[in-house]
């Protein structure tokens, strides 16, 4: 993968929008609205690829039908200056934190929890506690999303202990 700065210009812009829409939007479909052939789509996508503009494909997945039926916000706080990579390594250890990020402000780190409910998010939030390093939490649970088609309204990865197969509702 290229680490420079990729350039691309609106035909890039539009296919990329489509694909965000729809990943699965086939490159004749995207060619016909932006008026290329599926052949320099495909060229296009693939140079976006390479140069790190795309980094994936995937599908959104209503969090309950993989079992995650509660959500909160964790904000961290650490004993001093705990290392970003010390608090990737602990973050990597809860399977139910799917998202985690260093910020500004008073916390040292913002971590996105999906639990089953509320007694497996006290669990999880009692396992994040018990890292030595952690000074305290403070924990704002989700009642509602505002924008269900976010990518933070959906989930990118199966449920700790969810069903597989055809309980998964792909939209």
């Amino acid at each position: 993968m290229n680490s420079r700065p990729a350039s691309f210009d609106e035909l890039d812009r539009k296919i990329i929008t489509a694909l965000m829409a729809n990943a699965r939007t086939s490159f004749a479909e995207i060619g016909a609205a932006i008026g290329l052939s599926s052949t320099a789509v495909k060229r296009r996508v693939d140079r976006l690829r390479e140069t790190g503009v795309i980094t994936g494909f995937t599908a959104t997945v209503r969090p309950s039908a993989l079992g995650w039926r509660t959500e909160a916000y964790v904000e961290v706080y650490c004993e001093g200056a705990a290392p970003p990579r010390r608090l990737a390594e602990v973050v990597r250890n809860h399977p139910e934190i799917t998202a985690a990020m260093t910020v500004t402000g008073g916390a040292d780190a913002l971590l996105h929890v999906r639990a089953r409910d509320v007694e497996h998010f006290e669990e999880v939030l009692e396992r994040i506690r018990a890292e030595p390093f952690i000074r305290k939490t403070i924990s704002v649970m989700v009642l509602s999303h505002l924008l269900p088609d976010s990518p933070e309204a959906g989930a990118t990865q199966a449920a700790p202990d969810a069903a597989a197969g055809d309980a998964a509702d792909v939209r």
